[in-house]
């Protein structure tokens, strides 16, 4: 009778073990995807800040070698990611070809100017950031005019600035469920063990002792559940490489960097705190309160 009494307990606590890790898995699964899409939405944003290019146009009297000295000038910026230096002649047989005749046989001199597009990195392609570069440059003695497209520039912050508040409002609604269903699961494990928990501190245990082998087990637990999630996400990603390859996901080695250890970070502070709760309510509880 005993033997079957402990088979059946064993039963149960392995069962409790196995819905505790398939909820968390399932939880960090949803947070996963959740945490891909908000951090490639800001590599996708940031990709098409990066070739919005900003045009400086040189005056005539500027010549070669003061060219190449402003070049070098703007390669050492902060700003530059990249520049493209475009000479006049360059520049009347590009539009020549579009045309599709030389408009300099009509003209009889090119009125185009050298000209260097600045492709800036992405923190700089901003409506402030922009009229502050343009403010700048045309008090350049180098610099003849500055072009640049700002109702493009205001378009595409204020739709990213939308993008991300819509993104981070979604993420908090399902962090704050995500941590509701790990809790609820690691609390319910841990309602099970109640009368053991009382027991030991009955005979004179600390808090902290009765408690350590409880948060242990849920990191344990948490983290099975955390390697489950990842090998979802892996899934997942590998298909999303496999249909959209321009977004280079398996090549973004920093964004799946921080998704796998935002996961696992995840996984610990939630199955912590929430264990750590979980068996000090029941320290506080009396005795014959464990019945409700």
């Amino acid at each position: 009778m005993s033997n079957k009494l402990d088979k059946y307990q064993r039963r149960r606590l392995l069962s409790s073990y196995f819905s505790v890790v398939i909820s968390i898995a399932l939880v960090l699964f949803m947070v996963g995807i959740l945490g891909l899409v908000l951090l490639k939405s800001t590599t996708v944003a940031n990709r098409v800040k990066e070739k919005v290019a900003f045009t400086l146009f040189l005056k005539d009297e500027v010549t070669n070698a003061q060219i190449n000295t402003f070049k070098t000038s703007l390669e050492e910026e902060d700003f530059t990611r990249r520049l493209i230096y475009t000479s006049k002649s360059q520049a009347a047989k590009k539009y020549s070809k579009e045309l599709g005749e030389d408009f300099l046989t009509f003209l009889g001199k090119n009125p185009l100017k050298n000209g260097i597009d600045i492709y800036l990195k992405a923190e700089y392609v901003t409506p402030e950031s922009m009229q502050d570069l343009e403010d700048r440059f045309l008090k350049n003695a180098f610099v003849a005019d500055v072009s640049y497209d700002k109702p493009l520039i205001n378009l595409l912050t204020k739709n990213i600035q939308r993008m991300s508040f819509w993104l981070l409002v979604v993420s908090s609604f399902f962090g704050f469920i995500a941590i509701l269903l790990i809790n609820s699961s690691i609390r319910l494990s841990i309602y099970a063990k109640r009368f053991n928990i009382k027991t030991m501190q009955m005979v004179g245990a600390t808090k902290s002792f009765i408690r350590r082998p409880f948060i242990w087990r849920s990191i344990r637990l948490g983290f099975i559940g955390a390697l489950l999630a990842l090998i979802g996400v892996a899934v997942v990603v590998y298909y999303i490489d496999q249909y959209a390859p321009s977004l280079y996901i398996l090549k973004d080695y920093q964004t799946l960097g921080y998704l796998v250890g935002g996961i696992l970070l995840v996984s610990l502070l939630i199955t912590w705190l929430s264990t750590y709760f979980a068996t000090q309510r029941f320290l506080n509880l009396q005795t014959d309160e464990l019945y409700y």
